[in-house]
C-alpha cells in the first residue's frame, strides 16, 4: 500500500511538472505567455517567443516553457526520451531530407506590443518546403492566432524560395519585425544621472555636464562626455556612434518614442538611475551617488619624425606606428595577408609619414594656435574651444604642402591604373586596444592630374581633422596629451564603383558563447557606420556549425535586410561564406602580427567592387566590447 502511494505521490508530481512545462495547444495569450520567455539571439530586443516541438513519430505537439527549458535537445532528452546524443540529434533534425527527421523544431514569436506573430525555424534547420508548410498547418491549428501566423525566412535559401514563389504559406521578412521597434539596447548596463533633454543643435553651442544622462532628437555628431544617452533613432549596430559608445562604456539606449513618455517627461531634471537591457529598460528617481568619471593617467603618444620617405605598403615597415600610424601599419599586414587568403587590399598603398604633418604644423600661422588651445584654462567654455579649432583647422588649409612631398606622390603615382585616390587619416590615436578612434577623423579623396581635387588639397583636409571637435575631445577624455598626437596619411586608390561596402566583427554579438560572425552591409557607397536617417542596412550572423568548407555547409541568420536594395539579401551565400572565410583567418593571422591572444575579436571593413563583384578588405582594428 506504502509503496503504491509513494508511486502515485511520484506519478502526480511529475504529471504535475509536465503540465507546467508544455502542453500540446495554446488557447489563448494567457496560455502563451505561460511558456514564453527570450530568444536565444539578441538580434532583436522586441520579440517573446515559446519553443515548439512536433514528434513525428507520435504526431504529438508541443509547446513548452523557454525559461525553463531553453532548448529543444533538452526538451526531447528529459521529457520525450530521445537517447541518441546531440550531434546525431543535430545532424538528423535540422536536415534537408525528411525520412531523417524524428521532430520538426521552431519557435513561436510574438512581437511585443502588436498582434503580429510568426514561427521560425533554427538558420541552420534545412527542412524541405512540404515540411515547413505541413508544421504552419499544425501550428495554426493548434494555436489560438490562426490564420494570423506567418512564416520569418530567415535564411537565403527561404529567400531564395520565396522569390520562386515556392510557398503557399504567408512569409515575411526582417522589415515585418523592424518596423515594429521601437527599443534598442545599444549598450547595455547602469548608470546615475540628471535626467536632461536637449536637441542636436543645442550640442553646436552647449556641453552637457559629465554628471546628465540626456534625450536627443537624432544621432549626434560628437559623442558627448555625459553618465549616458537616449536618442530617438535605432542604430545601426556597427556604427561609429555605436563603437565609440562602447570604448567609452557610456550607456546608450535608442527609444523612437522617448518624447511621448510620460514617465520620462516627468523624470526631467531629475537624479534618475538608467537601467538599459536588451530588450527592456527602466527610468527611476533615485538618491544614489552619482559615481564621476575620472580621465585616466596621462598618456603620451610615440612620434617618430626620422622617416621622411613616402612608405610602400607592399612591404612590412618595422614599427610603423611609430611613423605612419596604425592604420597604414595594418594595411601593410592585409596586403601580406591577402598573398595567402583571397581577397584584394586597395591597390597602390602608401603611407605619408608624421614628419610632414609634423613640419606643417610647426609653421608661425599654425603653432602658436594649438600652443593657445592647449594652454586654455577654461576647459569648458565650448564656445571658445570650437572656434579655436576651427581656427587651427583653417590654418592647416591654408598653408601649402611641401612641395617635394607633392612631387614623390606626383612620381609615385604617375603610372598607375587608378587616377582617383583615397587619403585617409593613420594617427597614432585611433585603431588601439583601448582606443579605436572609430569616425574622429576625416578621409578625402584627391585625383591625379585634376586642377579641384588636388593631392593637396586633400592631404591638409586629412591633417586638419586631427582638430575637429570629435577627435579632440574624445582624446581628452582618454587622457592622451594632445602635444603627441600625430597624423601619418594612409592613401591608395579609391573606390568610385563599388557594389556594396560593410562591417565585420569576428564574432556573433547577439549570442553569448555561440560561432559566428556579424556583418553589417548596404548597397553601394551608402555608409553602414554613419547611416542617413531612415537607412537600414543588411545584418546577418554567418557561422559554420562544424567548420564546414563548402558552400552547403554554411549558415546565415538575418536580422535585417537592406531598405535600399527592396529588402533583397545583397551578397549571394558564396560570397557570404567566403566572408566568413576571410574574416576568420584575417583575425588569426592579425593577432600574430600584433602579438596578441587570439580569440579576440577584430572589426573588418570591406567592399564588394566591380562587375566581377571581387571582396577588398580595406581596414582592421581590434574590437573593443
Amino acid at each position: 500500500m506504502q509503496k503504491i502511494l509513494y508511486g502515485f505521490v511520484f506519478f502526480f508530481i511529475i504529471t504535475s511538472l509536465s503540465s507546467q512545462s508544455f502542453s500540446s495547444s495554446l488557447s489563448n495569450y494567457e496560455a502563451y505567455k505561460a511558456f514564453k520567455g527570450k530568444p536565444l539571439s539578441d538580434k532583436f530586443s522586441n520579440i517573446e517567443s515559446v519553443k515548439i516541438i512536433y514528434d513525428l513519430k507520435r504526431q504529438k505537439m508541443y509547446y513548452f516553457n523557454s525559461t525553463l527549458i531553453p532548448l529543444h535537445y533538452d526538451f526531447v532528452t528529459n521529457y520525450l526520451g530521445y537517447d541518441k546524443g546531440i550531434e546525431v540529434f543535430n545532424n538528423e533534425n535540422y536536415s534537408n531530407t525528411i525520412k531523417d527527421r524524428d521532430y520538426l523544431l521552431g519557435n513561436l514569436n510574438h512581437i511585443k506590443g502588436t498582434e503580429k506573430w510568426f514561427f521560425e525555424l533554427a538558420a541552420s534547420d534545412y527542412m524541405p518546403i512540404s515540411q515547413i508548410e505541413q508544421f504552419y498547418k499544425l501550428i495554426s491549428e493548434s494555436a489560438f492566432i490562426g490564420k494570423r501566423l506567418n512564416f520569418y525566412l530567415n535564411n537565403p535559401e527561404k529567400m531564395e524560395w520565396y522569390q520562386q514563389n515556392k510557398f503557399r504559406i504567408p512569409c515575411v521578412k526582417s522589415d515585418y519585425i523592424f518596423n515594429e521597434l521601437k527599443y534598442q539596447g545599444v549598450v547595455a548596463g547602469s548608470t546615475i544621472g540628471i535626467l536632461k533633454q536637449y536637441q542636436l543643435k543645442d550640442l553646436e553651442s552647449i556641453k552637457p555636464n559629465p554628471n546628465e544622462i540626456i534625450i536627443i532628437d537624432g544621432t549626434p555628431d560628437i559623442l558627448p562626455n555625459v553618465r549616458g544617452i537616449i536618442v530617438n533613432e535605432l542604430q545601426t549596430p556597427l556604427s561609429h556612434l555605436v563603437l565609440l559608445g562602447k570604448n567609452r562604456k557610456i550607456r546608450i539606449m535608442a527609444y523612437t518614442t522617448v518624447f511621448k513618455d510620460p514617465n520620462i517627461k516627468r523624470l526631467l531634471s531629475k537624479k534618475v538611475e538608467l537601467k538599459i537591457e536588451t530588450d527592456t529598460f527602466s527610468i527611476k528617481e533615485t538618491t544614489k551617488k552619482i559615481i564621476t568619471k575620472s580621465i585616466s593617467k596621462k598618456k603620451s603618444l610615440i612620434v617618430d619624425n626620422s622617416i621622411t620617405n613616402l612608405i610602400d605598403l607592399a612591404k612590412i615597415p618595422k614599427n610603423g606606428v611609430n611613423y605612419i600610424g596604425s592604420k597604414a601599419q595594418n594595411m601593410a599586414y592585409l596586403i601580406a595577408i591577402s598573398k595567402e587568403i583571397p581577397f584584394k587590399t586597395p591597390e597602390d598603398a602608401h603611407a605619408i609619414p608624421f614628419y610632414y604633418y609634423t613640419k606643417h604644423i610647426q609653421q608661425k600661422s599654425i603653432a602658436p594656435l594649438i600652443t593657445e588651445l592647449l594652454a586654455y584654462q577654461s576647459k569648458d567654455s565650448t564656445i571658445w574651444i570650437h572656434h579655436q579649432l576651427k581656427k587651427i583647422r583653417d590654418a592647416i588649409k591654408k598653408e601649402p604642402v611641401d612641395s617635394h612631398l607633392i612631387a614623390i606622390l606626383n612620381e609615385t603615382f604617375k603610372n598607375a591604373p587608378f587616377k582617383n585616390f583615397r587619403f585617409r587619416s593613420s594617427t597614432n590615436a585611433e585603431d588601439l586596444d583601448d582606443f579605436n578612434g572609430a569616425g574622429l577623423y576625416d578621409s578625402k579623396t584627391g585625383i591625379l592630374g585634376d586642377s579641384i581635387k588636388i593631392f593637396e588639397k586633400a592631404i591638409k583636409q586629412v591633417w586638419a581633422s586631427v582638430w575637429n571637435e570629435a577627435s579632440y575631445n574624445e582624446r581628452a577624455l582618454f587622457g592622451i596629451d594632445q602635444q603627441s598626437i600625430a597624423m601619418g596619411v594612409l592613401v591608395h586608390r579609391s573606390f568610385p564603383d563599388e557594389l556594396a561596402n560593410g562591417v565585420i566583427i569576428t564574432k556573433n554579438i547577439f549570442r553569448k558563447n555561440f560561432p559566428g560572425i556579424t556583418v553589417n552591409i548596404q548597397k553601394g557607397e551608402n555608409s553602414v557606420v554613419k547611416p542617413q536617417k531612415g537607412e537600414i542596412c543588411e545584418q546577418f550572423i554567418a557561422y559554420h556549425f562544424n567548420l564546414g568548407k563548402d558552400d552547403k555547409d554554411f549558415d546565415v541568420d538575418y536580422t535585417s535586410n537592406s531598405n535600399l536594395n527592396n529588402n533583397e539579401p545583397l551578397l549571394s551565400l558564396k560570397e557570404m561564406s567566403r566572408l566568413f572565410t576571410v574574416s576568420q583567418r584575417i583575425e588569426a593571422k592579425m593577432y600574430r602580427y600584433w602579438k596578441k591572444n587570439r580569440f579576440h575579436p577584430v572589426d573588418i571593413e570591406f567592399k564588394i567592387v566591380g562587375e566581377n563583384r571581387e571582396l577588398y578588405i580595406k581596414q582592421v582594428r581590434p574590437f573593443n566590447d
